[in-house]
């Protein structure tokens, strides 16, 4: 059985220690079941309301695309398809009437 690399040093000499995996080499224990539940993505909205993958937003501000002459205007819906974990845009979304496109979560609210 093949352990996972260590999450602070990504050292490959990881042993299980019970229910904790261990790094002999920066002496970090950690549960592996905590690390998946901690690795998921929380993204918020302009009001604050959590985001999750299928929920349609609303821009609440017109935004330029960047690259064209394009504008999107408030009030414009759209599906979020995944959520990535990015500086500039975290919402990777389908909107009416533009496409597929990167947004940032600071300039929609849930519908």
């Amino acid at each position: 059985m093949s352990l996972p690399p260590c999450p602070k040093c990504q050292s490959e000499y990881v042993y299980q220690d019970q229910s904790n995996l261990v790094c002999p080499e920066c002496a970090f224990e950690w549960n592996p079941d905590e690390i998946a539940q901690e690795e998921a993505i929380n993204v918020k909205d302009a009001n604050g309301t959590l985001l999750s993958e299928g929920d349609r937003v609303t821009l609440i501000k017109d935004l330029k695309v960047k690259g064209s002459s394009l504008v999107l205007k408030i009030g414009t819906k759209a599906l979020i398809k995944r959520i990535v974990d990015g500086k500039d845009h975290q919402l990777d979304c389908k909107l009416d009437g533009a496409g597929e496109m990167m947004l940032t979560a600071a300039f929609v609210k849930k519908a």
